[in-house]
């Protein structure tokens, strides 16, 4: 496969923003707000500082530009920005690309779980069993407010499909540490003896 290009714009929030205008010209608070309300925040990491500065990378890369400055009352001037026909395609090319070539992630727990023999049997148990009730708090306010995102019929699924892959991957992390913290505790997932241990 042909070597990928290095874009002007890598920044994942810059793909957000893309997609974002596909649907309709906006100005970056809008843009802030939109993805916090559909909990694409989750996604990406959305901040003023960020989202500003993104938007000001996409708009010297020429993939998108100003469209017009709106004031409403006592508010700041805001810039509503669109696509440019090379925003489309460069957006069209990311994406794709990101979908049919996987890439190497770095997860901080997957670093974790490398050394999770460090904890002994009982701490690596109740870190795992901690982790997990944690997750299951997040997963059900995930499902409530996508639930509810849905219902309110504000948003198509196609466009928070995201949540859903958020989600199983979430469920699937859940499953496992709760089949790793049962085999310690059961004995099927072993510590080898130290040589301090095998001292006493």
């Amino acid at each position: 496969m042909e070597a990928t290009k290095k874009r002007p714009v890598s920044n994942a929030l810059g793909l957000a923003v893309l997609g974002l205008l596909i649907e309709t010209p906006m100005h970056p608070h809008a843009m802030a707000a939109t993805l916090r309300e559909r909990g694409q925040d989750r996604a990406f990491k959305v901040t003023t500082g960020s989202l500003y500065d993104v938007v000001r990378a996409l708009e010297r890369a020429g993939w998108i530009e100003a469209r017009e400055t709106i004031k409403v009352g006592a508010r700041p001037e805001r810039t509503v920005y669109q696509h440019t026909e090379l925003g489309r395609a460069e957006f069209g090319r990311w994406v794709e690309e990101l979908i049919r070539v996987p890439a190497a992630e770095y997860p901080k727990f997957l670093s974790a779980v490398g050394y999770l023999g460090a904890l002994g049997p009982g701490g690596a148990t109740a870190a795992l069993r901690e982790r997990a009730t944690r997750l299951r708090a997040t997963l059900e306010e995930y499902r409530r407010e996508h639930g509810e995102l849905l219902a309110s019929g504000k948003v198509p699924r196609l466009f928070v499909i995201e949540v859903e892959y958020a989600l199983r991957m979430q469920e699937a992390e859940l499953g496992w540490i709760e089949e790793i913290a049962a085999d310690i505790e059961t004995g099927r997932l072993t510590w080898p003896h130290t040589e301090e241990e095998e001292g006493r």
